[in-house]
């Protein structure tokens, strides 16, 4: 049986802020932002979204009401959760209208946490041949204002809806993946921002790309050869670079040429909405599917996903026929234009606008958000979700 990616929804919010202006605003010279990190525009999120509203976003523009009926299990994965008890994957399922003859969970292994819903999904389809999957990975990222994680910042979320027989990707049975207990990110309960040892998580994440790529060579007997491209987890743009600069040399010269101009369409997305956490390999490998021009069905795509903490895994699939009729390239690349530019200073508010920390009703400006699904307020210290699309 043939398992793997049917269809691929994106959302982010409707603003963003210029990283050469942020770079001036912080004293540093623009090419450290763009060149250096390969960052050119950071997503800001309103009040009005969270991971939740994020991921409704996200999969409303691709589940039709077929779809609806055999989702029978909502993955949800994110570091940005609403609750230490509720699913956000709940909150999802309602939004969404799906089958309630279904589960909804909530996973979490920083930004490794939607590719283990894919694998999760993958087992849970070999079960149910007839059912789907969604699998949610939608983060808003926070490092604090003049910290040095600032610039590597976003919000976004991806929605895949995983099946047998898929239409975009078939996901290969072999995957190597590799564990170990470090602390190069991670978030403690009582802050609102991540801790981050910098240079320490680079080389974790470089040094875990090497050791899962060498077993899953030895697993496959695949090499470089054999993939059209190789996806990344793109913190920000410039560290999958470095990763696959690690590897690329084992290929041919016309190797080299298409996974490096394969990786230039991959990051697109990437470097123009910020690092979304556990979306942020699907964000890329979504950039790459929709703005490639010369990547043919059956070609096969490494994917390697990394989450802190650390959990690491490569594994590939292969296009399907007709893959990019299956893919929503109009409706992101509409969303990406029209979004709205804010200024640093209006990027500043924006950041330091809370909910109530006691648990407070408070009433949300929802008019201020085109998106359809919104975060309205708090009330009786529960979080009110509303659908524009079904009010």
């Amino acid at each position: 049986m043939e398992i793997g990616i049917d269809k691929m929804g994106f959302y982010t919010p409707h603003m963003y802020v210029d990283m050469n202006k942020l770079a001036v605003a912080r004293n540093d010279e623009p090419e450290k932002y763009t060149i250096g990190i390969g960052q050119e525009k950071m997503a800001v999120p309103p009040i009005t979204q969270d991971a939740v509203t994020l991921a409704a976003n996200a999969a409303m523009e691709i589940l039709d009401e077929a779809d609806k009926e055999k989702i029978d299990l909502v993955i949800f994965a994110t570091e940005s959760g609403v609750d230490h008890s509720k699913a956000a994957a709940i909150y999802a399922h309602h939004l969404l209208r799906l089958n309630p003859r279904a589960r909804a969970i909530e996973v979490k292994e920083a930004c490794y946490g939607a590719t283990a819903g894919i694998q999760l999904a993958k087992g849970h389809i070999s079960l149910h041949p007839d059912r789907k999957v969604l699998v949610l990975g939608s983060d808003i990222s926070r490092y604090g204002l003049h910290t040095p994680g600032e610039v590597t910042q976003g919000a976004g979320a991806v929605a895949i809806l995983m099946s047998a027989n898929p239409r975009v990707m078939v996901l290969g049975k072999e995957s190597a993946y590799h564990t170990e207990d470090i602390m190069d990110f991670w978030r403690p309960l009582y802050s609102k921002t991540a801790l981050v040892q910098g240079k320490y998580s680079v080389e974790k994440y470089n040094s875990f790309f090497k050791t899962v790529w060498e077993d899953y060579k030895k697993k496959t007997g695949l090499t470089l050869k054999d993939f059209a491209a190789i996806c990344f987890h793109l913190p920000y743009t410039k560290q999958g670079l470095k990763a696959l600069r690690l590897v690329i040399d084992e290929g041919t010269a016309a190797d080299k040429e298409r996974l490096l101009a394969h990786f230039e369409v991959s990051k697109q997305y990437n470097k123009i909405v910020g690092n979304i956490y556990t979306g942020a390999l699907y964000l890329s490998l979504l950039s790459l599917l929709e703005l490639n021009t010369d990547i043919e069905d059956g070609a096969r795509i490494g994917l390697y996903s990394y989450g802190s903490g650390a959990v690491g895994e490569f594994f590939s699939g292969i296009l399907q026929p007709n893959y990019r009729e299956y893919l929503h390239v109009r409706h992101h690349r509409k969303m990406l234009s029209e979004r709205n530019e804010v200024s640093v200073q209006e990027y500043e508010d924006l950041f330091n606008q809370e909910l109530p920390a006691d648990g407070s009703d408070i009433d949300l400006p929802v008019e201020n958000d085109p998106a359809p699904v919104l975060l309205s307020g708090i009330k009786d210290h529960m979080r009110m979700y509303i659908n524009k699309d079904q009010s």
